[in-house]
């Protein structure tokens, strides 16, 4: 069975740099990471999308 993967898109520009696993599946709040966007050229909060 394949896994299931989120994306993290900058809050600032909204690329989606980033991709992971969910490891709670049963949480509502979305992850918020700060991480460096190559677009922006700096660090900046990343959320989790679909």
């Amino acid at each position: 069975m394949a896994q299931k993967k989120t994306a993290l898109a900058c809050t600032e520009c909204g690329q989606r740099n980033y991709h992971m696993t969910p490891t709670q599946m049963g949480k509502t709040s979305r992850l918020e990471i700060k991480k460096f966007c190559r677009y922006c050229n700096r660090h900046t909060v990343h959320k989790e999308t679909k």
